[in-house]
């Protein structure tokens, strides 16, 4: 897994190989098995993750019910930012889909590598900016898109999810119920 961490930094060709050395020595990386909560509703967030394998679901509990609202999969960063910056209670879940490999950070790692590593800070402020404007651009396709629209946008861009993900995930993502989702898909299928 570290050579993934390692590949991936990389990518960003900002690091020398000295530095990029320093912070995946320095990584937490931690297997989790399918089924962790990572965090819970009520809990604060002290951690932050990165998926190195695997798949990590966020969801709300409202009226009883589970309602997904993100899928993290390899190379993305899961974060609860409203809890952690706050220091106030999580309004979510977080919980591992599939047996999973992640990166394990907290304040204090973060500050040691930027101690050591001075230029890391702006980098990682550019990657939360980048997030940021990722999650803008879900959210308001979210708000004005038909579940039809969501699901062939997730056929297009995440077709990995539809077999890692099960299918009543799918639609609480969705915001449908399940017998929707299969009403969608013979649809989608029919009109091919």
């Amino acid at each position: 897994m570290h050579d993934v961490l390692r590949n991936f930094i990389k990518e960003f060709g900002m690091l020398t190989d000295g530095e990029i050395d320093i912070i995946v020595d320095n990584a937490n990386i931690k297997s989790f098995k399918k089924g962790t909560v990572l965090l819970r509703e009520g809990q604060v967030a002290r951690e932050c993750y990165f998926v190195l394998k695997g798949l990590v679901r966020e969801y709300y509990i409202k009226d009883g019910e589970e309602r997904t609202t993100n899928f993290f999969t390899e190379l993305e960063p899961v974060n609860s930012f409203t809890s952690h910056t706050s220091g106030k209670a999580s309004k979510h879940f977080l919980v591992c889909v599939e047996d999973c490999a992640l990166t394990v950070g907290n304040d204090s790692l973060e500050q040691e590598m930027c101690q050591r590593i001075p230029r890391l800070e702006s980098i990682i402020r550019q990657e939360v900016e980048n997030n940021t404007g990722k999650m803008q651009d879900e959210m308001a396709k979210f708000i004005t898109s038909t579940p039809e629209e969501l699901y062939a946008d997730l056929v297009e861009n995440r077709p990995e999810l539809l077999n890692r993900v099960p299918q009543h995930q799918i639609a609480s993502y969705l915001g449908v119920k399940p017998e929707t989702l299969s009403r969608i898909r013979k649809r989608m299928l029919t009109a091919k």
